[in-house]
Protein backbone atom coordinates (compact mmCIF):
# COMPACT_ATOMS: atom_id res chain seq x y z
CA UNK A 1 0.00 0.00 0.00
CA UNK A 2 1.08 3.74 -0.62
CA UNK A 3 0.09 7.28 -0.14
CA UNK A 4 -0.93 9.74 -2.36
CA UNK A 5 -2.45 12.78 -0.59
CA UNK A 6 -4.72 14.55 -1.85
CA UNK A 7 -3.54 18.37 -0.41
CA UNK A 8 0.02 18.55 0.53
CA UNK A 9 0.56 17.17 4.23
CA UNK A 10 1.20 20.34 6.00
CA UNK A 11 -2.04 21.51 4.93
CA UNK A 12 -3.88 18.53 5.62
CA UNK A 13 -2.33 18.25 9.02
CA UNK A 14 -3.44 21.69 9.95
CA UNK A 15 -7.14 21.26 8.69
CA UNK A 16 -7.69 17.83 10.49
CA UNK A 17 -6.03 18.74 13.47
CA UNK A 18 -7.34 21.83 14.08
CA UNK A 19 -11.02 20.27 13.46
CA UNK A 20 -10.04 17.14 15.81
CA UNK A 21 -9.10 19.60 18.84
CA UNK A 22 -11.87 21.59 18.47
CA UNK A 23 -14.22 18.23 18.13
CA UNK A 24 -12.29 16.66 21.29
CA UNK A 25 -12.89 20.13 23.39
CA UNK A 26 -16.43 19.85 22.77
CA UNK A 27 -16.54 16.41 23.68
CA UNK A 28 -15.23 17.50 27.61
CA UNK A 29 -17.65 20.29 28.27
CA UNK A 30 -20.30 19.76 30.76
CA UNK A 31 -23.53 19.49 29.13
CA UNK A 32 -22.16 18.93 25.50
CA UNK A 33 -23.78 16.52 23.39
CA UNK A 34 -21.00 14.05 23.46
CA UNK A 35 -22.88 11.65 20.90
CA UNK A 36 -22.78 14.29 17.98
CA UNK A 37 -19.41 15.25 18.57
CA UNK A 38 -18.03 11.88 18.84
CA UNK A 39 -19.51 11.71 15.27
CA UNK A 40 -17.92 14.72 14.29
CA UNK A 41 -14.85 13.87 15.94
CA UNK A 42 -15.06 10.24 13.91
CA UNK A 43 -15.75 12.47 10.54
CA UNK A 44 -12.49 14.49 10.99
CA UNK A 45 -10.56 11.20 11.21
CA UNK A 46 -12.35 9.74 8.23
CA UNK A 47 -11.74 12.73 6.11
CA UNK A 48 -7.84 12.44 7.24
CA UNK A 49 -7.82 9.35 6.37
CA UNK A 50 -9.14 9.59 2.91
CA UNK A 51 -6.92 12.81 2.19
CA UNK A 52 -4.10 10.70 2.60
CA UNK A 53 -5.03 8.55 -0.13
CA UNK A 54 -3.94 5.33 0.63
CA UNK A 55 -3.93 3.19 -2.92
CA UNK A 56 -3.22 -0.28 -3.35
CA UNK A 57 -1.18 -1.20 -7.03
CA UNK A 58 -2.73 -2.97 -9.63
CA UNK A 59 -1.14 -4.78 -12.25
CA UNK A 60 -3.98 -6.93 -13.61
CA UNK A 61 -4.48 -4.55 -16.88
CA UNK A 62 -0.85 -5.62 -17.73
CA UNK A 63 -1.89 -9.24 -17.69
CA UNK A 64 -4.36 -8.82 -20.10
CA UNK A 65 -2.03 -7.88 -22.89
CA UNK A 66 -1.27 -10.47 -25.20
CA UNK A 67 2.34 -10.54 -27.66
CA UNK A 68 0.06 -10.10 -30.61
CA UNK A 69 0.22 -6.90 -32.95
CA UNK A 70 -1.89 -5.89 -35.39
CA UNK A 71 -1.64 -3.62 -38.40
CA UNK A 72 -4.07 -2.27 -39.96
CA UNK A 73 -3.81 -1.24 -43.67
CA UNK A 74 -6.19 1.70 -44.90
CA UNK A 75 -7.19 2.47 -48.79
CA UNK A 76 -8.44 6.11 -48.37
CA UNK A 77 -8.50 6.80 -52.41
CA UNK A 78 -11.48 8.33 -53.74
CA UNK A 79 -13.08 4.72 -54.88
CA UNK A 80 -13.32 3.28 -51.51
CA UNK A 81 -16.51 6.54 -51.70
CA UNK A 82 -18.19 4.11 -54.32
CA UNK A 83 -21.56 3.66 -52.99
CA UNK A 84 -21.90 -0.12 -53.45
CA UNK A 85 -21.18 -1.15 -50.34
CA UNK A 86 -24.97 -3.41 -48.50
CA UNK A 87 -28.17 -3.64 -49.63
CA UNK A 88 -28.67 0.34 -48.81
CA UNK A 89 -26.04 1.57 -50.90
CA UNK A 90 -23.58 2.69 -48.64
CA UNK A 91 -20.13 4.02 -49.22
CA UNK A 92 -17.28 1.12 -49.18
CA UNK A 93 -15.48 3.10 -46.05
CA UNK A 94 -18.69 2.46 -44.23
CA UNK A 95 -17.95 -1.28 -44.26
CA UNK A 96 -14.27 -0.45 -43.29
CA UNK A 97 -15.46 1.19 -40.20
CA UNK A 98 -17.45 -1.12 -39.22
CA UNK A 99 -14.83 -3.96 -39.50
CA UNK A 100 -11.96 -2.35 -37.93
CA UNK A 101 -13.98 -1.99 -34.87
CA UNK A 102 -15.30 -5.33 -34.88
CA UNK A 103 -11.74 -6.92 -35.53
CA UNK A 104 -10.82 -4.64 -32.31
CA UNK A 105 -13.18 -6.71 -29.96
CA UNK A 106 -12.54 -10.06 -31.71
CA UNK A 107 -8.94 -9.72 -31.19
CA UNK A 108 -8.47 -7.97 -27.81
CA UNK A 109 -5.39 -7.10 -25.73
CA UNK A 110 -3.53 -6.38 -28.25
CA UNK A 111 -1.07 -3.98 -29.74
CA UNK A 112 -3.00 -1.82 -32.89
CA UNK A 113 -1.09 0.08 -35.35
CA UNK A 114 -2.80 2.33 -38.51
CA UNK A 115 -1.25 2.85 -41.80
CA UNK A 116 -3.37 4.62 -44.57
CA UNK A 117 -2.83 5.41 -47.79
CA UNK A 118 -4.37 7.14 -50.60
CA UNK A 119 -2.09 9.77 -52.65
CA UNK A 120 0.65 8.91 -50.37
CA UNK A 121 1.05 6.29 -47.50
CA UNK A 122 0.98 7.84 -43.73
CA UNK A 123 1.03 6.23 -39.82
CA UNK A 124 -1.84 7.09 -38.48
CA UNK A 125 -1.22 5.26 -35.28
CA UNK A 126 1.70 3.99 -33.87
CA UNK A 127 1.22 0.78 -31.73
CA UNK A 128 -0.84 1.20 -28.96
CA UNK A 129 -2.74 -1.02 -26.74
CA UNK A 130 -5.56 1.52 -26.66
CA UNK A 131 -8.63 -0.03 -29.07
CA UNK A 132 -10.55 2.98 -28.06
CA UNK A 133 -8.11 4.99 -30.13
CA UNK A 134 -8.60 3.02 -33.02
CA UNK A 135 -11.93 2.82 -33.21
CA UNK A 136 -12.54 6.85 -32.67
CA UNK A 137 -9.85 6.90 -35.77
CA UNK A 138 -12.20 4.23 -37.72
CA UNK A 139 -15.54 6.49 -36.57
CA UNK A 140 -13.90 9.52 -38.22
CA UNK A 141 -12.30 7.92 -41.28
CA UNK A 142 -12.68 9.57 -44.74
CA UNK A 143 -11.53 9.51 -48.18
CA UNK A 144 -8.72 11.63 -49.36
CA UNK A 145 -10.05 14.89 -50.53
CA UNK A 146 -10.52 14.50 -54.32
CA UNK A 147 -8.39 17.23 -55.85
CA UNK A 148 -5.57 15.91 -53.93
CA UNK A 149 -5.85 12.71 -55.55
CA UNK A 150 -3.35 10.73 -57.58
CA UNK A 151 -4.78 7.96 -58.51
CA UNK A 152 -5.50 4.30 -57.16
CA UNK A 153 -2.25 1.97 -56.35
CA UNK A 154 -2.30 -1.17 -54.33
CA UNK A 155 0.82 -1.44 -53.48
CA UNK A 156 1.63 2.08 -52.64
CA UNK A 157 1.49 0.76 -48.77
CA UNK A 158 4.45 -1.55 -49.22
CA UNK A 159 7.27 0.79 -48.71
CA UNK A 160 5.91 1.82 -44.85
CA UNK A 161 4.77 -1.35 -44.42
CA UNK A 162 7.93 -3.06 -45.28
CA UNK A 163 9.66 -0.82 -42.64
CA UNK A 164 7.26 -0.97 -40.13
CA UNK A 165 7.01 -4.84 -39.83
CA UNK A 166 10.75 -5.09 -40.24
CA UNK A 167 11.55 -2.75 -37.54
CA UNK A 168 8.70 -4.72 -35.20
CA UNK A 169 10.45 -7.57 -35.57
CA UNK A 170 13.88 -6.23 -34.71
CA UNK A 171 11.86 -4.97 -31.80
CA UNK A 172 10.07 -8.13 -30.40
CA UNK A 173 11.37 -10.87 -32.55
CA UNK A 174 8.85 -13.27 -30.77
CA UNK A 175 5.57 -11.65 -31.22
CA UNK A 176 3.11 -12.62 -33.97
CA UNK A 177 2.10 -9.75 -36.31
CA UNK A 178 -1.37 -9.72 -38.23
CA UNK A 179 -1.80 -7.51 -41.21
CA UNK A 180 -5.43 -6.60 -42.04
CA UNK A 181 -5.81 -4.80 -45.59
CA UNK A 182 -8.94 -2.79 -46.20
CA UNK A 183 -8.91 -1.59 -50.22
CA UNK A 184 -11.23 -2.15 -53.83
CA UNK A 185 -7.95 -3.22 -55.11
CA UNK A 186 -8.54 -0.53 -58.03
CA UNK A 187 -5.92 0.96 -59.86
CA UNK A 188 -5.80 3.77 -61.73
CA UNK A 189 -2.66 5.33 -60.19
CA UNK A 190 -3.20 8.89 -62.33
CA UNK A 191 0.67 10.33 -62.09
CA UNK A 192 1.68 7.62 -60.20
CA UNK A 193 3.77 4.60 -61.00
CA UNK A 194 3.48 1.99 -64.12
CA UNK A 195 0.05 0.35 -64.35
CA UNK A 196 1.74 -2.90 -65.46
CA UNK A 197 4.37 -2.88 -63.04
CA UNK A 198 2.72 -3.26 -59.27
CA UNK A 199 5.42 -4.89 -56.80
CA UNK A 200 4.94 -7.85 -54.86
CA UNK A 201 4.10 -7.78 -51.18
CA UNK A 202 5.52 -11.54 -51.29
CA UNK A 203 9.11 -10.46 -49.46
CA UNK A 204 6.55 -9.65 -46.48
CA UNK A 205 5.12 -13.10 -46.14
CA UNK A 206 8.06 -13.76 -43.36
CA UNK A 207 7.26 -10.78 -40.93
CA UNK A 208 3.63 -11.63 -41.15
CA UNK A 209 2.03 -14.63 -39.24
CA UNK A 210 -1.54 -14.02 -40.10
CA UNK A 211 -4.29 -11.61 -41.00
CA UNK A 212 -6.61 -11.03 -44.37
CA UNK A 213 -6.94 -8.27 -47.21
CA UNK A 214 -10.61 -7.60 -46.96
CA UNK A 215 -12.29 -6.73 -50.19
CA UNK A 216 -14.89 -3.97 -50.57
CA UNK A 217 -17.01 -2.97 -53.61
CA UNK A 218 -18.85 -4.82 -56.30
CA UNK A 219 -18.07 -6.00 -59.87
CA UNK A 220 -20.69 -3.22 -61.39
CA UNK A 221 -19.64 -0.92 -59.68
CA UNK A 222 -20.87 2.33 -57.75
CA UNK A 223 -20.52 5.77 -58.08
CA UNK A 224 -18.17 8.25 -55.95
CA UNK A 225 -19.15 11.57 -54.11
CA UNK A 226 -16.51 14.22 -54.46
CA UNK A 227 -15.05 15.19 -50.98
CA UNK A 228 -13.66 19.10 -50.43
CA UNK A 229 -12.36 18.29 -46.96
CA UNK A 230 -14.72 20.59 -45.55
CA UNK A 231 -17.65 19.29 -44.34
CA UNK A 232 -20.61 16.65 -45.86
CA UNK A 233 -20.04 15.63 -49.73
CA UNK A 234 -22.71 17.68 -51.27
CA UNK A 235 -25.60 14.43 -52.75
CA UNK A 236 -25.59 14.57 -56.80
CA UNK A 237 -21.76 15.93 -56.39
CA UNK A 238 -20.28 13.02 -58.57
CA UNK A 239 -16.48 12.58 -59.00
CA UNK A 240 -16.21 12.95 -62.99
CA UNK A 241 -14.49 10.88 -65.91
CA UNK A 242 -12.78 13.01 -67.47
CA UNK A 243 -12.73 10.72 -70.51
CA UNK A 244 -16.72 11.01 -70.45
CA UNK A 245 -17.20 13.46 -68.43
CA UNK A 246 -19.57 11.55 -66.71
CA UNK A 247 -19.56 10.50 -63.13
CA UNK A 248 -16.95 7.84 -62.58
CA UNK A 249 -17.39 4.49 -61.56
CA UNK A 250 -15.33 2.91 -59.50
CA UNK A 251 -15.07 -1.53 -59.61
CA UNK A 252 -13.21 -4.37 -57.28
CA UNK A 253 -10.70 -5.77 -58.15
CA UNK A 254 -10.42 -9.12 -56.88
CA UNK A 255 -7.65 -9.86 -58.83
CA UNK A 256 -5.18 -7.25 -57.30
CA UNK A 257 -6.30 -8.04 -53.77
CA UNK A 258 -6.12 -12.14 -54.36
CA UNK A 259 -2.56 -11.25 -55.73
CA UNK A 260 -1.80 -9.41 -52.03
CA UNK A 261 -3.56 -12.20 -49.87
CA UNK A 262 -1.48 -14.64 -51.77
CA UNK A 263 1.82 -12.74 -51.25
CA UNK A 264 1.42 -12.19 -47.62
CA UNK A 265 0.45 -15.77 -47.34
CA UNK A 266 -3.22 -14.68 -45.75
CA UNK A 267 -6.93 -15.01 -46.70
CA UNK A 268 -8.48 -12.74 -48.61
CA UNK A 269 -12.11 -11.84 -47.77
CA UNK A 270 -14.68 -9.92 -49.97
CA UNK A 271 -16.82 -7.69 -47.52
CA UNK A 272 -20.10 -6.92 -48.98
CA UNK A 273 -22.19 -6.30 -46.13
CA UNK A 274 -22.03 -6.10 -42.26
CA UNK A 275 -22.05 -9.67 -41.70
CA UNK A 276 -19.78 -11.03 -39.13
CA UNK A 277 -15.95 -11.83 -39.46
Amino acid sequence: MSLQPIWPLWLLAIFTLGLGALAAWQLTRPGANRLGWARRLGAVGLIALIGLGPSVEDRASDALLTNVEVYFVVDRTGSMAAQDYGDDGEERLEGVRRDIDHLTRIIPAAQYSILAFDSQTSSQLPLTSDARAVRSWAATLRQEVTNYSAGSAIDRPLEMLSLVLERAAERNPQNVRLVFMFSDGENTRGSGSDPDNIASYAPLAPLVDGGAVLGYGTLEGGQMLRYTGVGEPREGDWIIDPSTQEPAVSHLDEGELRQVAEDLGISYVHRFDASSL
